[in-house]
């Protein structure tokens, strides 16, 4: 746990966030099933948003990228960033909620000063919070976990923290577009809501921020590319004999926005 200098330096950076209970949501669990991640909402298991995504996403780049640097490196690099990622993660739920949190090992150290420099930069627009690693969901297709959602600069959004080994390129993560639409889609179906941006926060170890905003036109053209990576992925489950019958009508997903 972080000691009381800790926690008066970590609530120093920035500002305090509030939080507005707006949204109910719901609890769920998550389920890892032969390589796929699966939330159980209400009873009915769900595939996850990235599960969505990485079984209809193009691997050749993956795959040449493994071929350069071996599988050994490749899966060093992997399990590094991914518990990089995990500790930056829970130093930024921690600090939203307004709770202690520390990770002494090196890898925790580096990723709280990236936390840090998200806080700093990132969640300083944020007014208001209404919920930090929030289960989202639209019934009988797919669910996730969101970082924040939250006013950011007067808008209602979605928030999700990224860490890289290196700057990223928009045209790199059209995944975390649409995983950010998926979200908002879901978002504004259960909840009756109108979340209008997306915004992607990004650090690298050697703390170079980055920052996505998605919105307007833009983020309802990532709706609609990720409602074809969701019909692919039914498609791909129908093609081996699961069992997944989805009717999909776009039109349902966008409340007249």
């Amino acid at each position: 746990m972080m000691s009381d200098e800790d926690i008066k330096e970590y609530h120093n950076i920035g500002k305090a966030i509030k939080h507005n209970d707006k949204y109910n949501y719901v609890s769920a669990s998550r389920i890892e099933d032969q390589g796929t991640r699966l939330y159980d909402v209400n009873g009915t298991r769900l595939p996850s948003v990235t599960t969505i995504l990485g079984r209809t996403k193009d691997q050749q780049f993956l795959k040449e990228w493994k071929a350069k640097v071996g599988e050994a490196e490749a899966e060093r690099i992997k399990n590094v960033s991914s518990s990089r990622g995990t500790s930056m993660h829970k130093f930024l739920e921690h600090y939203i909620l307004g709770t202690g949190y520390d990770d002494l090992t090196e890898i925790g150290q580096k990723a709280k000063t990236m936390a840090q420099k998200v806080i700093e930069i990132g969640l300083a627009p944020v007014e208001e919070y209404y919920g930090s690693e929030v289960t989202l969901y639209y019934p009988g297709l797919y669910a996730g976990s969101t970082d924040l959602v939250c006013l950011h600069n007067g808008h209602e959004t979605v928030v999700d923290f990224k860490q890289a080994n290196r700057p990223k390129k928009k045209e790199w993560i059209e995944d975390y577009y649409m995983q950010i639409a998926a979200y908002a889609m879901a978002h504004d179906y259960v909840h009756q809501s109108n979340i209008e941006q997306g915004v992607i926060m990004v650090c690298t170890p050697d703390l170079y921020y980055q920052e996505f905003v998605v919105n307007g036109a833009e983020l309802r053209r990532y709706k609609h590319m990720f409602l074809k990576r969701l019909d692919m992925y039914y498609d791909l489950l129908h093609d081996e004999k699961e069992q997944a019958k989805v009717n999909i009508n776009p039109e349902d997903f966008f409340n007249g926005a």
